[in-house]
């Protein structure tokens, strides 16, 4: 007799499935709002290191031009921070950065020189979220975006 009283109350302590929907359906609400706020924070986190990045290669590039007595040209590229130009071997003092940092998605840098804005004489942009230049999410950091 004492089997036949454990199975009864065994098979009250399940769930049921409208007990497991309901719980699934909870879930699923939680996580409609829950989602949305995490990316847009891994959104601003990456544009933030992003900019971070940029001043950091600003810094390189002063110090190359204090060594130099110029910038690097656009065909030089930030690789004249890594490698010494064939010009300036007796002048180079690098290099400025441990190795040429992509943006957090991914992506190459864009070096322009001379720059277009007036407000530097060149310019270092990243290409954003969706990894194409001159589109609405490029990040420059001497334009508002």
């Amino acid at each position: 007799m004492t089997t036949k009283l454990m199975n009864r109350k065994t098979q009250f302590r399940a769930f049921t499935l409208i007990e497991l929907l309901l719980v699934m359906v909870i879930l699923a609400v939680l996580a409609s709002v829950a989602v949305p706020i995490y990316l847009r924070r891994t959104e601003d986190s990456r544009r933030i290191a992003t900019i971070a990045e940029i001043r950091e290669m600003k810094t390189a590039l002063g110090a190359f031009e204090i060594d130099n007595g110029r910038l690097p040209t656009e065909n030089e590229g930030l690789n004249a921070l890594l490698m010494a130009p064939a010009d300036l071997q007796n002048s180079w003092q690098g290099p400025y950065l441990e190795d040429l940092p992509q943006d957090k998605w991914g992506n190459s840098y864009r070096y322009v020189y001379p720059s277009n804005t007036g407000f530097s004489a060149y310019n270092i942009i990243s290409a954003g979220r969706d990894g194409q230049f001159d589109t609405q999410d490029d990040i420059d950091i001497y334009t508002k975006n």
